[in-house]
């Protein structure tokens, strides 16, 4: 008896191209990271494709372990400057980040690649896990700026600069700068190189939030030696313990920013220039 008699011949079944692409954009994303980062990015894979076939575990924390390769454990802070502490942020914030990373406001291809087959409902879940954690903070760095430039960076954090209609960090980010429920974050606990590079970002134009794009008015206004400053004088300040965002829904901010709930009366009195450019460092 013929074997096909047995055996049917089996008969091929549309791939969607959905999936196709599911399956294709990660593995483009993992071959260019294990180019670039050497064989870190072999976990990442793993986790990558649980996500991609809905392999999810019941427990959420399980099914955010693709974050803690790069965020760290419990989500505390990568272990070099540009995978920031994502612990305890403000929900809000968190899930702007995450629509911000999926819809191209914000590059890096390991986060848009985990990010693209999530549904909205996971993405809120995903930003409510890491709110609730409240891992310690590393300790602050010592700062290698001269007193008087961290002097200068302290002035600005607190108070700004209003000749050049520049608010002061504290004005957004609360006098204690840990950030303000439901959607601004703490500036604390951050490292140096992580507040450089994303005022830089935003300077360039390659780092947005929704309209109106509130931080990227503020960016083009600092100069390069201001920014120095800003940068060395937070990483070097204390977080203090059982720190948390406040919560004051009466707080008035100096903008109106996307993705930031503010009242309808809100009048923001700041002058925008039409076509802003990065400043230019002081001579």
């Amino acid at each position: 008896m013929p074997v096909s008699v047995l055996m049917p011949v089996p008969v091929p079944v549309p791939v969607p191209m959905r999936a196709i692409k599911l399956f294709i954009r990660p593995m483009e994303t993992i071959a260019c990271g294990i180019a670039r980062y050497g064989l870190r990015p072999l976990l990442f894979a793993l986790m990558l494709f649980a996500h991609n076939t809905g392999l999810q575990a019941a427990d959420i924390t399980a099914r955010v372990a693709p974050c803690t390769v790069c965020h760290g454990d419990q989500g505390r802070a990568g272990h070099d400057a540009y995978y920031p502490r994502i612990a305890g942020k403000p929900a809000g914030y968190l899930l702007n980040q995450l629509h911000n990373f999926r819809d191209g406001r914000r590059h890096f291809a390991w986060m848009t690649a985990l990010l693209d087959p999530l549904p909205e409902p996971y993405l809120a879940e995903i930003a409510e896990h890491f709110a609730s954690l409240t891992p310690p903070y590393a300790a602050p760095t010592a700062p290698k700026l001269t007193p008087g430039e961290l002097e200068q960076g302290r002035r600005l954090v607190l108070n700004g600069d209003p000749s050049r209609s520049l608010p002061a960090c504290t004005q957004c980010h609360q006098a204690n700068l840990l950030g303000l429920q439901p959607a601004i974050p703490g500036l604390l606990g951050l490292t140096r190189g992580y507040v450089v590079a994303q005022i830089g970002a935003w300077q360039a134009g390659s780092r947005r939030a929704t309209t109106p794009d509130c931080m990227a008015r503020i960016a083009q206004k600092l100069r390069p030696h201001e920014l120095a400053a800003i940068a060395e004088w937070l990483a070097a300040q204390p977080v203090p313990l059982r720190a948390k965002p406040e919560n004051d829904r009466t707080a008035k901010l100096p903008l109106r920013c996307g993705g930031v709930p503010q009242g309808d009366d809100f009048v923001d009195d700041q002058p925008i220039s039409p076509n802003p450019q990065r400043p230019a460092a002081a001579k």
